[in-house]
């Protein structure tokens, strides 16, 4: 078994759709830490989805739910650290705004 630590989602803007961000190519993948700050001026709101292979990121697969997060607040969203996903299985968000969140997450996989 090799274990890497990676960066999962290089530091980008969400988009205002659910979007896939990463897909587990590994065995396995843990999230290890997941940031999101607002660099706008006004409140958005941020949802994050661990959707399994072959699913669609929607309400069974919503971990973080429409979590507002203030200008200049850098989130570090525990609702996601720790949990992992499994070959095929991907993180997707969905913002409220596009181009004013910066995500970014890291974690470590597993072969």
């Amino acid at each position: 078994m090799t274990i890497t630590v990676v960066n999962l989602i290089p530091s980008k803007f969400a988009e205002a759709a659910a979007t896939g961000q990463y897909t587990a190519i590994a065995r396995k993948a843990v999230i290890d830490k997941f940031t999101a700050t607002n660099t706008g001026a006004s409140d958005v709101t941020l949802s994050i989805y661990l959707v399994p292979n072959g699913g669609t990121a929607g309400t069974g697969n919503q971990i973080l739910r429409t979590r507002t997060i203030a200008p200049n607040e850098c989130y570090t969203c525990p609702e996601v650290v720790g949990h992992s996903l499994e070959a095929g299985g991907f993180i997707a968000t969905n913002c409220s705004a596009a181009s004013v969140l910066i995500i970014r997450c890291t974690g470590r996989e597993i072969t």
